[in-house]
């Protein structure tokens, strides 16, 4: 069975790594190396992909056991018309929509939607969907670093608010790095389309994070006040 936790990572030296079909042809030879050398190129992606789409890092952890189990299951029957890397992620897609599916239906949000007609600028993003700069409460201040797990776990739920496409086009391309090629093969839309989602979900983003964190800039614990002492 393969953990997902970043302990569960075999380091590999770069020079000696296999690219990905030669790992899958390993694979399908009975190379358990090139199955744990294929978990370690890919699994902390897969398990940030997975928790911007569940919003919790135990449900992430699950979906991407999940995949695990399904690419073992079904490598055979991979008849390689995308990469390794697209099928897998879409392998990693199919299971956070199933698993999101047996959640608890939520009430809509009343404020999605809003921000779709802005012109898309942005003082957290740029346009390719990328971070122009680290949220504040990431700062040398010793007291915002204790902070920082709960904006880093408030950045994830506000990504996984969003609409399904809106946030996968997000996260593959501000947070996993994919090229628009990879972004618009993996999710089968246009080069026009994988903007507008961009777009959408960067000016959605902004207007969370903007409202999270100028509460946190205000609030006693962020500025480092303490109410008088009787």
């Amino acid at each position: 069975m393969v953990v997902a936790t970043e302990k569960s990572l075999v380091m590999t030296n770069p020079r000696d790594m296999r690219d990905d079909d030669t790992l899958l042809d390993a694979i399908l030879a009975g190379d358990e190396s090139a199955f744990s050398e294929l978990v370690a190129r890919y699994e902390l992606g897969m398990l940030r992909m997975a928790q911007a789409f569940m919003g919790d890092r135990i449900s992430a952890e699950e979906v991407v056991q999940e995949t695990w189990l399904a690419f073992v299951k079904a490598t055979r029957k991979f008849k390689r018309r995308s990469s390794l890397k697209t099928w897998l992620f879409g392998i990693l897609l199919n299971q956070a929509r199933k698993q999101a599916a047996r959640r608890p239906k939520e009430l809509p949000d009343q404020n999605q939607g809003r921000g779709d007609d802005d012109d898309g600028s942005s003082d957290w993003f740029d346009d390719a969907g990328e971070w122009r700069s680290k949220p504040l409460v990431w700062s040398s201040n010793p007291e915002s670093e204790l902070l920082s797990q709960e904006a880093v776990e408030h950045i994830y739920e506000a990504i996984a608010s969003l609409p399904e496409k809106q946030r996968a086009a997000f996260v593959l391309s501000a947070i996993e790095g994919w090229t628009p090629e990879e972004v618009c093969d993996l999710m089968k839309i246009s080069s026009t389309n994988r903007r507008v989602l961009l777009h959408l979900a960067k000016s959605k983003l902004q207007q969370m994070l903007d409202e999270y964190f100028g509460k946190r800039r205000k609030s006693p614990a962020a500025s480092g006040s303490e109410e008088p002492k009787p």
